[in-house]
């Protein structure tokens, strides 16, 4: 759909002002799409889009990545029709069907399905492009049965492979791609919600091929087989196209690649979208209108800190303000913010282009991680002399922030006076709601999982849920993740705490009397309302030490 008809669309309906199109106009490019600008803004989310344009058309919306089809469903469109007309079966009753499009005006549509669907009364619906794509997926073959036709059919076997596997990977919402050299296969694992799954195998013979391919996309040397090389591509295939980070790594097997997938859909987050309390927004809401200052999102690797940030950014990024960040690598590309790429190779580290960002007026600086003494002074007197400063940190726990940063030297009535905020999170699987199922407590089995399990559910009458395992979850009973949270605000009491170089167990003794509840607290909020389940709860987090 056009710039000028989405414009018109969402003015006309009254879902945002023309305010808020000329400020998101103000930050675009000429080729950029509005509708992806304004989600990426914040202002809207793909929902209210899609409301915005089914109400137009007269239809209803089909929201398929909160209700995905069944693929059984999906399959009664033959695949040729199906993707001419990009129409999904969306949901269905005895003799009524409702069949989404990105097109409901699409001449000969309604007899083409009434010869499909005989005797059945058909409804149309509108989802968006990105939603009609995903659910082609149901199309697909395995990956070796692709394979193997590739092979026997096609002298290019590289590119053909590396497209099949890439494809399916986004339409299965992967965030890495492994393969791994064992004996005479190459397997391919995906990372889907934080969990590997086996995707397919490829004999070895031809991995070399695919290997070089992948390298040279990546700008990587092709005759270098004993060291570690990273790099990235930008992956396109049709309208669709991807930013992938490629790490290749040497092992007594081969050359292993792991392919991270950045996507696109963390360009619309929200904080709405990261699963916080009502509770906790309005602290990371208050803490972020502060005009200097430092929040910290701490956690390991994958739990989803950067993603985190990003939402932050978006509520604060307006024309009146400058924003600049640091990143290793920079994953995803803002509209109207500064992103600046560390490269070590011109000596640009963390610590060096944090200080020429302080000389280039910013109101708010992003630092993509403070790995050190030198980036944390910095990031510190930063955030002393007028910046609202933004970052993340490795630590297991909120707690451990501030002894961390004070045994790296950092001094304690410096961090006293300047942070805001620390937050540590987590990633949870939620519960698939196409085969989600209630199930009653049960005293016996929940006292096997964890000892304290009494003190935190007190009502033994509650009912909890799982999920069965359908089409919709690869059978695994689990769609999508949200985040479970701890908050430490800097207090005055805190403040003073600090000064005192306390040890993490004194910062979480006075948390806990100001109010904090612990991020399985959060998570145990989240299994009670049916979101996930208290053994993925227990699989990332633990109860808190009294």
């Amino acid at each position: 759909m056009k710039n000028e008809d989405v414009k018109k669309i969402l003015i006309e309906g009254n879902y945002i002002t023309s305010e808020d199109i000329s400020r998101v106009e103000e930050t675009m490019n000429r080729a950029d799409s509005l509708s992806d600008a304004l989600i990426s803004s914040g202002i809207i989310n793909s929902t209210i889009l899609g409301q915005a344009i089914a109400e137009f058309y007269g239809v209803i919306y089909a929201d398929m990545s909160s209700h995905p089809p069944f693929r059984e469903s999906i399959l009664k469109i033959p695949e040729d029709v199906a993707r001419k007309y990009r129409l999904i079966v969306f949901s269905e009753e005895p003799r009524k069907i409702v069949v989404a499009t990105d097109n409901p005006t699409q001449a000969g549509i309604n007899q083409i399905l009434q010869d499909i669907f005989k005797d059945t009364k058909i409804y149309l619906a509108y989802s968006i492009p990105e939603q009609i794509d995903e659910q082609f997926s149901a199309y697909q073959k395995s990956l070796e049965t692709r394979f193997s036709k590739i092979i026997k059919e096609n002298s290019r076997v590289a590119p053909e492979i590396i497209d099949e596997i890439i494809g399916d990977a986004i339409s299965m919402h992967s965030s890495d791609v492994h393969f791994e050299p064992i004996g005479e296969d190459v397997v391919i694992r995906f990372r889907i919600d934080g969990v590997m799954h086996e995707a397919g195998r490829i004999k070895k013979i031809f991995y070399d091929n695919i290997l070089n391919r992948i390298k040279v996309q990546s700008r990587l040397r092709i005759d270098e087989h004993f060291a570690a090389q990273d790099g990235s591509i930008h992956y396109q295939k049709g309208d669709h196209s991807v930013d992938l980070r490629v790490s290749i790594v040497p092992t007594i097997d081969g050359e292993k690649i792991v392919i991270r997938i950045l996507g696109e859909y963390v360009k619309g987050f929200t904080l709405g979208d990261l699963g916080l309390s009502q509770e906790d927004e309005v602290i990371i809401r208050e803490a972020s209108n502060k005009p200097f200052g430092m929040i910290l999102v701490a956690g390991p690797t994958g739990s989803g800190k950067t993603t985190s940030l990003y939402a932050l950014i978006r509520l604060l990024n307006s024309p009146k303000v400058n924003i600049t960040t640091i990143e290793d690598p920079v994953e995803y590309r803002l509209s109207g913010i500064n992103q600046i790429q560390v490269n070590n190779a011109t000596d640009l580290t963390f610590a060096k282009g944090l200080r020429s960002i302080v000389r280039q007026d910013p109101d708010i600086v992003l630092v993509g991680e403070i790995r050190d003494r030198e980036t944390a002074e910095i990031a510190v007197n930063a955030a002393l002399t007028g910046h609202l400063l933004l970052s993340t940190f490795h630590a297991n726990d909120a707690a451990t922030v501030i002894p961390r940063l004070l045994n790296m030297g950092i001094e304690p009535f410096l961090l006293s006076s300047t942070f805001e905020l620390i937050v540590s999170q987590r990633l949870v699987r939620h519960i698939c709601m196409k085969c989600r199922y209630s199930i009653p407590f049960n005293e016996k089995e929940m006292s096997g999982k964890f000892k304290q399990w009494s003190k935190f559910f007190p009502d033994t009458s509650i009912t909890l849920y799982e999920g069965k395992g359908c089409e919709v979850c690869n059978h695994t009973g689990f769609v999508g993740r949200s985040a479970i949270f701890e908050f430490i605000k800097i207090t005055s009491a805190m403040e003073d705490l600090i000064i005192t170089n306390p040890s993490s167990s004194q910062i979480w003794e006075l948390a806990r009397k100001e109010g904090m509840r612990s991020m399985f607290e959060d998570g145990i909020e989240k299994v009670k309302n049916g979101i996930t389940t208290i053994d993925e709860l227990l699989r990332v987090s633990e109860p808190p030490r009294e």
